[in-house]
């Protein structure tokens, strides 16, 4: 019998990154060409690691396996939230690849829950580390329909109080890394010894006896192997890893023996292209070797109980050699900052935040006492909301929750003091500590959570704390001289990102007067309903007014305003938005400035809009980012049809002298290798974007990209292409027997293969792997075909699978 095991955890996560008064992620310029940095990681990371490939002799992929299945792992919840709504396919697989896992280990999950949203459990009080587990726990309940054996810990930093709550909470067991293990010793015996530093047995699990007389199991990963893994270049080779992986085991002991390693799982994938192949061929090479079995941390201990007992050292982690103080002091750890550059803003940041949450923790209490009976067990629950917000499930909460029956008004003060609280909890995620300044994205996040909670308590209980936060900013020192300091950041990014009902309907106005005809219902998590709504256009200039109710989808709060906006040429737009009452007559104001618009008089309309929204008037730049790049870009691309006309004109008329000189091989000046440049990655672009691909356009373009040696924009143009590609292969899967559309897909790939774009074609692969499992061994049956037509679809069937790097299986 084999008792030798491997077992690898992988850690999922992402940062929150919802805009906190949207709850949407906006547009990440630093993701390009992705919209954001949970979408780019997802492509590159969440969704190969769920269809992993493996290649034959060929080269060509022979089989995908599902990773998660095989694998130990944790999804940070808060990614799992946006996963669901943006990539619910790789989440499916996910959730999917758990319940699998179950069948492969002994009823076992690969899956472990995660604290909420990734703070220091050590740096946090007792009631937000309790908060942190419960969500964790009841988030991964609604999502994989079980209860958790194990949770992963922010970083993996520890204390006995954390490991006590996990405890008290119904968790099993958790993962830690070989440093933060201090002494051990043979459960019965009395030989305790120092096994610091890092000089744990990985190999085994540990219990841990705590001091209220509890007891929890610890599993300390391979530290050796996890640093060759993520930072070396073990994943070049999957056998290679494999192989390392079972190198670790004694064979000659009869004891029962844990190979296992934990690491950030976005290094299969992000950190290390093609790590999730890599990964696949780890897992194949273990389960094909006779060596060892792969297991999962459940299934181990249902097999094997500990037969050692651990202390650890309080106050450690995984990533900081000074224990947790990465995340409150200028320790030395970072993460490969400039020259120069110190991290002593991460003191005042921790302390800004402490005082914040302390002052919002009285607040809370005393204001929600007077309408929940219990208020930090509201919080607790307050989950249940957050999970699937609704009338019922609002209703069905305060019905549990409240103090009496509670009015419409109380509800909304009530849900604003557990929204509070929710950011409050939100502006301690980790990663805002973890960089090298403070004025980079991950800071700015928890920076807006912060600032959420006060907006939120200010309307809720008129108290107002962010005059002596930001003071407490001042104290955090910016290493970008312009910056100065966490005050100059949080007045620079934060007050102007701060939004209000008005600035709701200032962005629905705008929409409206752009875009007449768009579906703006909701706007992100606010529902607009309109009493009626004017859109009048006259030349290059056009003018929108109307009466609507906006409304918080959150908090519930809403207002019914009228609203006004013109858009005078260009990128010049002015909005004005003003309260009022339901029943407030405006047809003076309208009929004003209906009036002056109708003869043109635009002067006189921004004079009568300066006079009735004169403490309400927002511009373009008002707009949330998604739709305000929109609107610049649709602006930018009228200018550069002008400048295409221009770069075009260039183009034709030099080009008998731009092929003299390739000929005679003379270096063309910049200019014209520029112009060349713009013209063929314009013609390409134009070409791949076409509703309805024209394959001769499409070929004359490469080909003029090919004799004119263009430097391509292969990011933009590959960003475009693969996405064609996986358009063309759904519909192949919609119509498979179509030979005239194989044709054109074979084609087009013929064609845009050509330009060594470096495709990510893991979309279309995976309908092709789909289609090849599903359809040949039934071609025979194939409607309207004949044995010519049958050779022939195969024929290019096979074509285009090895276009895509895929094999047939016939």
């Amino acid at each position: 019998m084999i008792n030798k095991y491997v077992a690898i955890h992988a850690h999922f996560y992402q940062p929150p990154r919802e805009n906190a008064w949207l709850e949407a992620v906006e547009h990440q310029g630093s993701a390009y060409p992705f919209h954001d940095w949970n979408e780019r990681i997802t492509t590159e990371c969440y969704a190969p690691n769920a269809a992993a490939r493996l290649l034959d002799s060929d080269g060509l992929i022979e089989d995908i396996i599902n990773n998660y299945s095989l694998i130990s792992f944790n999804f940070g919840p808060t990614l799992l939230s946006w996963m669901e709504e943006k990539e619910p396919d790789v989440y499916e697989a996910i959730i999917e690849a758990d319940r699998l896992s179950q069948q492969a280990f002994s009823g076992h999950g690969s899956a472990l829950a995660q604290v909420y949203n990734h703070i220091i459990m050590p740096l946090a009080n007792r009631r937000d580390k309790q908060t942190q587990i419960s969500w964790g726990i009841r988030d991964f309940e609604k999502r994989f329909g079980r209860f958790p054996e194990g949770m992963w810990l922010a970083e993996t930093a520890v204390d006995l109080e954390t490991l006590e709550l996990l405890v008290e909470n119904g968790i099993k067991f958790t993962i830690l890394a070989p440093n933060q293990a201090h002494i051990i010793n043979k459960i019965g015996s009395d030989g305790w010894a120092d096994v610091s530093p890092a000089r744990v047995d990985p190999r085994r699990p540990y219990l841990c006896r705590l001091p209220s007389g509890k007891e929890i199991i610890l599993f300390f990963y391979d530290g050796i192997i996890a640093r060759e893994v993520a930072f070396n270049n073990l994943l070049s080779d999957g056998i290679q890893f494999g192989e390392r992986m079972l190198s670790t085991l004694d064979y000659d002991s009869e004891s029962p023996q844990l190979a296992h390693i934990a690491t950030d799982g976005e290094t299969y994938g992000h950190h290390h292209h093609h790590g999730d192949m890599a990964l696949a061929y780890c897992l194949r090479h273990i389960r094909n070797s006779g060596k060892a079995d792969l297991t999962i941390y459940g299934e181990y201990l249902e097999k094997f109980e500990p037969e050692y007992e651990v202390e650890i050292f309080e106050n450690s982690s995984w990533s900081c050699a000074h224990g947790i103080e990465r995340w409150r002091s200028d320790c030395g750890c970072k993460a490969g900052g400039r020259p120069g550059w110190n991290q002593s803003w991460r003191a005042p940041l921790r302390n800004a935040m402490n005082w914040l949450r302390d002052n919002l923790s009285e607040v809370y209490e005393t204001y929600a006492s007077e309408l929940l009976e219990k208020p930090w067990k509201a919080r607790e629950d307050y989950i249940d909301i957050i999970l699937k917000r609704g009338e019922s499930n609002t209703k069905g909460f305060f019905d549990k929750h409240a103090i009496r029956e509670l009015d419409d008004d109380e509800i909304i003060i009530a849900l604003k003091l557990l929204e509070m609280q929710r950011h409050a909890l939100l502006m301690f995620t980790s990663c805002a500590w973890f960089f090298d300044e403070i004025s980079g994205i991950e800071t700015v996040q928890v920076l807006q959570y912060a600032a959420r909670a006060l907006q939120l308590t200010r309307q809720a209980t008129g108290l107002d704390f962010e005059t002596g936060y930001a003071r407490i900013l001042t104290l955090a020192p910016s290493n970008i001289d312009i910056m100065e300091h966490g005050g100059k950041v949080y007045d620079t990014y934060i007050k102007v990102a701060q939004v209000d009902l008005k600035r709701v309907a200032a962005h629905y106005a705008a929409i409206s007067l752009i875009n007449p005809e768009s579906d703006m219902e909701p706007v992100y998590c606010y529902k607009v309903s309109d009493d009626y709504k004017k859109h009048l256009a006259t030349g290059k200039h056009a003018l929108c007014y109307g009466k609507t109710r906006i409304a918080s989808l959150i908090t519930l709060e809403e207002s019914f305003v009228h609203y006004l906006a013109l858009h005078f040429g260009e990128h010049n737009i002015v909005i004005g938005v003003k309260d009022l009452p339901a029943d407030d007559d405006t047809s003076l104001i309208e009929n004003d400035i209906e009036k002056a618009f109708s003869t043109g008089d635009i002067p006189l309309v921004l004079m009568l809009i300066e006079k009735h929204y004169r403490d309400s008037r927002y511009s373009l730049r008002h707009l949330f980012r998604d739709d305000k790049r929109r609107i610049l870009n649709e602006l930018v691309e009228a200018r550069l049809n002008e400048i295409d006309f221009v770069y075009r004109q260039q183009y034709e008329y030099n080009l008998p002298l731009i092929q003299v000189m390739k000929e005679t091989n003379i270096p063309l000046p910049g200019v014209l290798s520029t112009t060349i440049d713009f013209v063929c990655n314009t013609d390409l672009r134009n070409a791949l974007s076409e509703k309805k691909i024209d394959m001769d356009l499409m070929e004359r373009a490469i080909e003029q990209a090919k004799i004119m040696e263009a430097e391509l924009d292969k990011v933009t143009l590959g960003f475009i292409g693969q996405n064609r590609i996986t358009e063309l292969i759904t519909e192949m899967n919609k119509n498979i027997g179509d030979i005239s559309l194989l044709k054109a897909i074979d084609r087009f790939l013929s064609g845009i293969l050509q330009l060594d774009l470096n495709l990510n074609l893991w979309k279309a692969q995976n309908i092709f792997y789909n289609i090849n499992s599903r359809l040949l061994p039934e071609i025979q049956s194939i409607e309207g075909n004949g044995g010519d037509l049958n050779k022939e679809w195969l024929y290019l069937f096979k074509a285009i699978g090895s276009k895509l790097q895929m094999g047939v299986r016939e």
